[in-house]
């Protein structure tokens, strides 16, 4: 991949690659926020925030219509270390992108009006996704489970509804002039136009805007835990669940892709090794999944499963620490590996290849160390052998690392 890249005058970090096998463009813009940086009791505002930047800025009333009027999409999300906004419009249409993201970034209608409008939808998606749904408050029970003093002990939708309800207009004003400035940002350009003429357009918008404050992130660390952690609960829900996490390293850290590799290996496909022995072989449970978190801080894998009826939450568990004890004991088979292996080149190769991904990974990498790790990390996967699999499963599957929820069904 031929990279550039350039910073400007206000801090904009600006990372563009030519794809000329498209007509189209991906405009990326990533700012440096996530729910990690929302006070303890205002929590939920990245989220919000995520909602807010489409509801109008000085010169635009409305996000939507004049990039759909270009042949353009656009959409956001929201995690714990960031903020992500991302539109694909026609080539030749760019600078209608350009011009949305960097009025919102320079002067956003932060109203009483706009507000309300937003607190609302915000609300009722809370209640809709953690109040009303099976399982729903699942993350809100395990997060302070794992976490004890770093901010990802609360999820990114935020920690109560009351913060959100109760946010007041000259809070929220703080945390945009705090976050969504131009130092605090990545702007990632992926498409079928020149470096030339996107360092032309990019400076045309996005030069004039002011520079945010300066500081330096300071969080609280999570030490290391000592001990394991139980909770159980009673709730209105179909099935008996099961979730047990463990801390994991941050993305960059070399010992974090043998974790993925070791969440591939346990869940990845109907022939991993929890989806083959516990649900087809011995029929405990009906859904089992391992995600990693793939955080910027420490992270975590877990592990969560739906249980079949008759089948105990204790009896689960132990199944599932059979599993996690033979990796930590048995040195995996280079078939197995170099399987798994496969299947992660394959996902990242076609990252690479989409280039409305690859200006989000190049975003994500430049904020975080430098562009040209999107290139490099297949390597990372690669270096990981079996020895480097057992060494980090006997850290990772420690008792002492582990957090576990055991969910009821009420009777």
């Amino acid at each position: 991949m031929k990279i550039n890249k350039q910073t400007l005058d206000n801090g904009l970090r600006v990372v563009h690659m030519q794809d000329s096998s498209t007509q189209m463009v991906a405009v990326d813009v990533l700012y440096d926020v996530g729910s990690r940086d929302e006070h303890p009791d205002h929590t939920g505002f990245a989220h919000l925030f995520e909602h807010l930047m489409f509801g109008g800025s000085k010169n635009v009333r409305d996000f939507d219509t004049p990039l759909q009027k270009a042949g353009g999409e656009c959409n956001a999300w929201t995690n714990a270390d960031v903020t992500n906004y991302y539109s694909t419009l026609p080539a030749h249409q760019i600078e209608t992108a350009l011009w949305l993201e960097s009025d919102r970034m320079m002067s956003l209608d932060l109203s009483a009006k706009s507000l309300e409008v937003q607190r609302k939808v915000v609300m009722e998606e809370f209640k809709q996704r953690c109040m009303n749904l099976p399982y729903g408050d699942v993350n809100h029970l395990l997060f302070p489970l794992c976490y004890k003093v770093h901010p990802y002990k609360w999820p990114v939708i935020g920690k109560e509804l009351s913060h959100i309800a109760n946010a007041t207009l000259e809070e929220v004003a703080e945390f945009y002039h705090r976050f969504y400035v131009p130092n605090r940002a990545v702007l990632s350009v992926v498409g079928n136009i020149s470096w030339n003429q996107t360092l032309h357009l990019v400076k045309k918008w996005f030069d004039d805007i002011p520079k945010g404050e300066e500081f330096a992130r300071s969080l609280p660390q999570e030490p290391l835990q000592t001990e394991l952690r139980k909770m159980s609960v009673e709730r209105s829900v179909p099935q008996d669940a099961l979730y047990m996490s463990f801390h994991t390293p941050p993305y960059l850290d070399r010992d974090y892709y043998a974790c993925d590799i070791i969440s591939d290996i346990l869940c990845n496909g109907d022939s991993s090794r929890l989806k083959q022995r516990l649900i087809h072989e011995r029929k405990l449970f009906t859904f089992i999944d391992s995600p990693i978190s793939g955080t910027i801080d420490a992270g975590l894998l877990d592990i969560k499963g739906k249980l079949r009826p008759g089948v105990s939450l204790e009896q689960a568990e132990q199944a599932v620490w059979e599993e996690l004890d033979a990796i930590k004991n048995e040195i995996i088979s280079d078939y197995e590996l170099e399987k798994v292996k496969n299947k992660v080149e394959s996902v990242r190769t076609f990252d690479n290849i989409n280039y409305q991904r690859v200006a989000y990974r190049l975003a994500w990498f430049e904020l975080n160390e430098k562009a040209e790790l999107i290139s490099e990390e297949s390597n990372y996967y690669r270096a990981v052998d079996n020895a480097c699999i057992q060494r980090v499963a006997n850290d990772l599957f420690n008792p002492t690392n582990a957090s576990v929820l055991y969910y009821r069904k009420s009777n």
